[in-house]
């Protein structure tokens, strides 16, 4: 135990000693979205997360232990120990799983995404997979856990814990900038309307029932994002929200649904979001497309076809009899759509864990489709590239096998020089591409209406 000459709090060691984290504590008075924004443009660390679950943040800088999945196989590496392989299996995830028990970091918290395209291979098959990323996850060498009033610092030594504390109390403007709205109504839409009416026809052919296609937007010039986070943030009203710079992965979202909660005691929620409406600043017209929205049969029709997929895929890891629909369409707001909402539960049966729950419904039914496998050759068919973090999932996952996954929608992504928006919508019989594309440029607002320009300044350090 060392006292902490910053902050006159107490700085703990947690054993082991070869693998501890330094930790103190800190009373907050400031907006957590500014202390988040801070954090992540501090420079502290090249490859940070930050993520949102209600009043919670965390922020994690710096790799300690680092596992990553793609076609290959699964790979860990951590400081200070050899690293370990495991080849390529009809089980991908359960290489996830048994190299996650090796990590030696004592109650380390992991942090990261999976690829949309993990879904291909959840059963081992590769033959739709190319040579892409499908997760990586980082157990940090620093943590930030804060929200209203309070924050724990951990770090892996006592020189980098010293330096988030800097960081935390610093109160410095964070995630400046002035939005300049990109119009998404101006896009050409013809590839996706286009690609709505042969979905429709292969619907109508009796193909599948349902799927999420989805349309890209370029963002021209360079983009601030974490101010575009601060300004996105204060203008929506996520389920999670996130930003993540990891190994050239840079996003920043404000998720609308989870993909999959998993609590200690084994309590798993899914949480279908399908059926939407525009949400303005007039509360009678908001009212009047609420009503439109419960009185549509084709949004109604999807919604129910997505609750019914996403509990019977939670019946197979979870005890028999558990799997319930405690909410069912209801209606959440997210920014600039409302949308049919309900939550799908279930508690976990002896000898499963958080990722056979993650792997029974990933990806959500609501960005992909019913069936999914029917779906999944619809998505290939017409979308014109791979979606890579696109409707996939950000997540944390705990030593006490605790995990919570947020669905990647309504979200900026840049690799590069290029920066870029996506949105979907879900297509069934009854749709028609020019209610679809409109649906698309509804839910690209709660993103574009916000982005930041980069400045010229150069304190800006990366110029973003």
């Amino acid at each position: 135990m060392e006292g902490n000459s910053l902050t006159g709090g107490t700085t703990q060691m947690i054993a082991l000693a070869s693998r501890h984290y330094y930790e103190t504590q800190l009373p907050l008075s400031e907006d957590p979205l500014l202390i988040a924004a801070r954090l992540a443009d501090s420079g502290l660390h090249e490859s940070y997360v930050v993520y949102e679950n209600g009043g919670s943040w965390a922020y994690a800088g710096g790799v300690r232990a680092e596992l990553t999945l793609d076609r290959d196989g699964a790979r860990l590496r951590q400081d200070g120990v050899p690293d370990v392989e495991l080849p390529w299996s009809d089980q991908p995830l359960r290489l996830v799983s048994e190299l996650l028990a090796q990590v030696e970091v004592p109650h380390w918290r992991a942090y990261g995404w999976a690829a949309f395209e993990l879904s291909y291979a959840k059963g081992g098959d590769r033959r739709h997979l190319g040579d892409q990323r499908l997760m990586q996850l980082i157990v940090p060498r620093a943590e930030v856990r804060f929200g209203e009033g309070h924050a724990l610092l951990r770090a892996a030594d006592q020189t980098t814990l010293d330096a988030l504390v800097n960081t935390v109390i610093d109160q410095a403007p964070a995630g400046g900038g002035q939005p300049r709205a990109l119009d998404v109504h101006a896009t050409d839409g013809s590839h996706y309307r286009a690609a709505v009416q042969h979905a429709v026809d292969d619907i109508n052919a009796g193909e599948l029932h349902k799927v999420i296609l989805s349309r890209v937007v370029e963002v021209p010039g360079r983009t601030d994002l974490t101010a575009t986070y601060v300004a996105g943030r204060r203008g929506n009203n996520p389920a999670r929200s996130f930003m993540l710079d990891l190994g050239g992965t840079e996003a920043i979202g404000f998720s609308p649904e989870i993909v999959v909660q998993v609590s200690e005691d084994g309590r798993v929620v899914s949480q279908p979001l399908a059926g939407t409406r525009a949400l303005t600043e007039d509360v009678l017209v908001n009212e009047s497309l609420r009503a439109d929205l419960f009185g549509s049969p084709k949004e109604v029709y999807e919604h129910a076809i997505s609750v019914k997929v996403g509990a019977d895929e939670l019946v197979d890891v979870c005890v028999e009899g558990s799997v319930e629909v405690p909410e069912f369409m209801a209606v959440r707001e997210r920014g600039s759509v409302q949308h049919l909402a309900s939550r799908v539960a279930g508690r976990l049966a002896p000898g499963r864990n958080a990722w056979d729950a993650f792997g029974a419904v990933f990806p959500a039914v609501t960005a992909s489709g019913v069936p999914k496998a029917a779906a999944y050759d619809s998505i290939r068919r017409y979308e014109t590239e791979a979606r890579g973090l696109y409707s996939g999932a950000v997540l944390t996952v705990d030593h006490s096998g605790a995990m919570d996954a947020a669905l990647v929608l309504r979200s900026a992504y840049r690799q590069g020089e290029r920066t870029w928006l996506r949105a979907g919508a879900g297509i069934v019989g009854h749709s028609t591409p020019e209610r679809e594309f409109e649906e698309t440029c509804e839910k690209l607002d709660s993103v574009a209406r916000f982005l930041v320009p980069a400045t010229d300044d150069p304190r800006d350090g990366d110029q973003r």
